[in-house]
This record gives C-alpha cells, structure tokens and sequence, in this order.
C-alpha cells in the first residue's frame, strides 16, 4: 500500500504561484507513474499533468502547458506541481494519482482556489 498527502494548496490571486507536493509513505514511490488530477465544483476529475516513473518523460493538459511544470524527486518519496500564472479556472481540489501495474492510488486532495 501507499498512502498519498497532497499539501501546497491555498487561496492565491490570478497570476501568482503555488507549488503543490504529493508525499508517500509505505512504500517507495520509485517505479510508480504517477499524476496530478484536478476536480472543480461540478465538473468531472481531469488528468492535469503526469511523470513516469524515472522523470525523463512528462505530460500535460493543453490548458496548463507552459504554466504547470511536474516534477519528482525519488529521494524524498515526493512529487512535485508548480503552478505558474495561475488563472481563475484553475480553481480546484488537486489530487495526486500513483499506479503501477493493476494499482492504483489517490490522495485525498489538497484545495486551490485562484480570485481573479
């Protein structure tokens, strides 16, 4: 089992930073896949951005390429989301996904909230 805790979150206004860490525990996270998700009020989950399980390869949704940047550090069992030039429809609860062959984990989600 891995246990999952998402922190970094908060209220931040239209343009400004926020850097969200995804925390393991039980188990290495080395070898996962692993994704930030986000949820806003009413709308489905969507996949933000996601790191294999080396870092060498990323990917993006079109609405946050050139602002998000995902990032992973082995070592210390964590992975990272900057968030750039935040904009009002960032707005969301972020989740942090880690799957490896048939399993599959989430947190429980850490809230940001952009005002415009």
């Amino acid at each position: 089992q891995v246990q999952l805790v998402e922190s970094g979150g908060g209220l931040v206004q239209a343009g400004e930073s926020l850097r969200l860490s995804c925390a393991a525990s039980g188990r290495t996270l080395s070898g996962y896949h692993v994704g930030w998700f986000r949820q806003a009020p009413g709308k489905e989950r969507e996949v933000v951005a996601s790191i294999d399980w080396n870092g060498r390869s990323t990917g993006y949704a079109d609405s946050v390429k050139g602002r998000f940047t995902i990032s992973r550090d082995n070592a210390k069992n964590t992975v990272y989301l900057q968030m750039n030039s935040l904009k009002s429809e960032d707005t969301a609860v972020y989740y942090c996904n880690a799957k490896i062959f048939d399993m599959n984990f989430w947190g429980k989600g850490t809230l940001v909230a952009v005002s415009s």
